[in-house]
């Protein structure tokens, strides 16, 4: 009887110090249908979507269409750059066809001659009630087409050039670079081939530039000097030309109310020059003059 007691109690013993043993292996036993949790990796990080979040997931249905414009610009960028400017110039036709032209006031005399206000008035009437032009689009598209390829040129051959240790330095000869040289030159073209393309003479093409270059020149010194800054400081080469489009629709907007603008002016003249030659006056005899002998 004591014997076995004995060993009962050390079976127990040995029992019980193999508890801890199982213990520990039920802790690190785990089963076979369940996944330890992985930790989130960057890969997964950056494609969740959160909303609200500080980032630019926001933009990206209004992003998606200016990435694909600057894949396709270095694909292709003579094709973008004549695609992007035949847009442009097709905008800015029919806004500019949009607004009234009663709207804007052709200049005249300070004495003008009896019946020359009624005849500006009628012919503002007839230019207000005046329908849709298809002919003048096509010649905004001609020389939208025409000066794509030229402008898109000489704005890479500006980028690469005047480039100095001072960034500021480097800016102000672009800008100043730009409304010397490109400008003025741009303008003219403009202008004379809004002229030439609706028949217009030798001088009378002359006369439209003479009347609309100064300026449009002068208006543009408001405008272009801070777009071309900003562009050649923090616009990519690839994104500048649709930074520098958005603002050229309403560029080629003003261009041709002007063009418009100057063109009436010189109807207005020409008709008043053939009247005072069909009543017998010199042309060049002055007003004051004329009413006093009258």
């Amino acid at each position: 009887m004591i014997l076995t007691s004995s060993a009962c109690g050390r079976l127990l013993l040995r029992r019980t110090h193999n508890l801890p043993c199982i213990f520990k292996r039920s802790k690190s036993f785990t089963p076979l249908n369940t996944v330890s949790p992985q930790p989130p990796t960057a890969d997964s990080l950056s494609t969740a979507k959160t909303i609200p979040g500080p980032s630019w997931l926001w933009l990206e249905p209004v992003a998606a269409p200016f990435r694909a414009y600057g894949r396709a610009n270095k694909r292709r960028p003579y094709v973008t750059q004549l695609i992007s400017s035949l847009v442009i110039y097709f905008i800015g036709d029919i806004c500019a066809q949009n607004i009234s032209p009663a709207s804007v006031s052709a200049p005249h005399s300070d004495a003008p001659l009896e019946g020359e206000e009624e005849q500006i008035s009628k012919q503002q009437q007839q230019q207000a009630w005046k329908p849709y032009d298809p002919f003048r689009t096509l010649r905004a598209l001609c020389i939208g087409g025409i000066s794509s390829i030229p402008s898109y040129t000489w704005f890479i051959w500006l980028g690469n050039h005047f480039n100095y240790s001072s960034k500021i330095v480097s800016l102000t000869v672009k800008v100043v670079v730009n409304q010397i040289v490109f400008t003025p030159v741009f303008n003219s073209y403009f202008f004379g081939m809004q002229s030439l393309l609706t028949g217009a003479t030798g001088e009378e093409i002359v006369e439209r530039i003479r009347n609309t270059v100064p300026v449009s020149w002068v208006n543009s010194c408001k405008i272009w000097p801070v777009v071309t800054a900003f562009s050649f400081a923090y616009v990519p080469l690839e994104y500048r030309s649709i930074f520098g489009g958005v603002i050229a629709i309403g560029w080629q907007t003003y261009l041709s109310l002007l063009n418009q603008r100057a063109a009436l002016q010189e109807q207005t003249e020409h008709a008043h020059e053939h009247d005072v030659v069909v009543a017998g006056i010199p042309a060049d005899k002055p007003q004051q003059q004329q009413q006093a002998e009258g």
